[in-house]
């Protein structure tokens, strides 16, 4: 059963609330804390990107096409198509010989509202390339060319690299009955329970219990991850401020109130599912569990405030209430007790 994680006040009343469920695990895969159902079984959404990046960084191709830092933040992204995202996908792309023709992804209007007008202004129509999931896309085209596969219908869940995607994502997450749906550009998506989605992270950021070169290829990402947090997400987006505001951790955004965490150094991975998948409600949640654990210190939790605690504004853009997150974590004892 789910908890309230999330208050949204107008003056004194709270007038909205969101739920949802978290788990904390270590890289050991133990449940340290909880809130809800740490076992709540939901699709990982977006938030699975730097798992599923995984195989193809096993795989050799970063070095054989001279894939740079950068170039890997955008494969894990979900971008505003902004112009560090566009100029990263063409050249992993044109690194491997195809365009954006090649990219199955589906098209929608860039997510950074100035790429968005700017395309508007030039009368252009988007394309595949300005889709969030395109660095994912140019990814798995990346090791398709790598492996020759075939690289029509890379997508479809029976071709290779899909397959070897799964595969990594059983071994990072430890969960051997994920459930498989189609994301929102067309991809496999991976159903599994909140704890082992927080181990995936957990191992993710802490790899001492990866094989050699599932240690590598974490290190990797993570590392680009860090190192360029601005093309994992882009411009006011939580990710990226996030990232480069406490540089101790990776976060990884999924829709329908979906995000993941790993913490560097500690061992430790979080998944938070918000039960009406409001976007809103995730920040607010991801900042508090971090306090509460001790990760963040003052400094931090000041610059990220409006993150932690948004003001809820009226169209004449008064302050007319807050979003408080407002729930305790639970130690694993407690679970057992119960």
């Amino acid at each position: 059963m789910s908890e309230p994680l999330v208050k949204i006040y107008r003056n004194e009343l709270a007038e909205s609330i969101h739920r949802g469920s978290v788990a904390v695990v270590n890289k050991r895969g133990e449940l340290l804390y909880y809130v809800g159902d740490p076992y709540y079984v939901v699709y990982m959404r977006s938030s699975a990107k730097p798992l599923q990046a995984v195989p193809v960084v096993e795989s050799g191709a970063l070095e054989k096409y001279e894939i740079s830092e950068r170039e890997l933040a955008t494969i894990v992204a979900s971008h505003n198509g902004e112009d560090i995202h566009i100029e990263a996908v063409t050249s992993i792309l044109n690194k491997i010989g195809l365009d954006e023709t090649y990219l199955q992804c589906g098209t929608h209007m860039p997510y950074s509202e100035e790429a968005k007008k700017n395309l508007i202004l030039k009368k252009e129509e988007s394309t595949p390339i300005y889709n969030n999931c395109s660095g994912k896309h140019s990814g798995m085209l990346l090791l398709a060319k790598m492996k020759d596969y075939p690289l029509k219908d890379y997508y479809e869940s029976e071709h290779p690299v899909q397959k070897e995607i799964l595969k990594a994502m059983e071994y990072m997450t430890q969960c051997k009955e994920i459930k498989i749906g189609i994301d929102g550009c067309g991809v496999p998506v991976f159903g599994m329970p909140l704890y082992n989605m927080a181990l995936g992270f957990a191992r993710l950021t802490n790899s001492d219990y990866l094989d050699k070169m599932k240690k590598e290829a974490a290190e990797k990402i993570v590392r680009a991850m860090q190192s360029y947090p601005e093309n994992v997400a882009g411009t006011k987006r939580f990710d990226t401020d996030l990232m480069k505001t406490t540089k101790k951790v990776i976060g990884k955004n999924g829709a329908e109130g979906v995000y993941c965490v790993g913490v560097l150094h500690k061992g430790i991975g979080i998944a938070l599912k918000i039960d009406d998948g409001a976007k809103r409600a995730k920040s607010p949640v991801i900042i508090e569990i971090l306090k509460k654990l001790d990760i963040l210190n003052k400094k931090e939790l000041e610059m990220l405030k409006k993150y932690h605690i948004p003001l809820n504004k009226n169209f004449q853009g008064k302050i007319v209430g807050k979003l408080i997150p407002e729930f305790d974590l639970h130690s694993s004892s407690e679970r057992e007790s119960i």
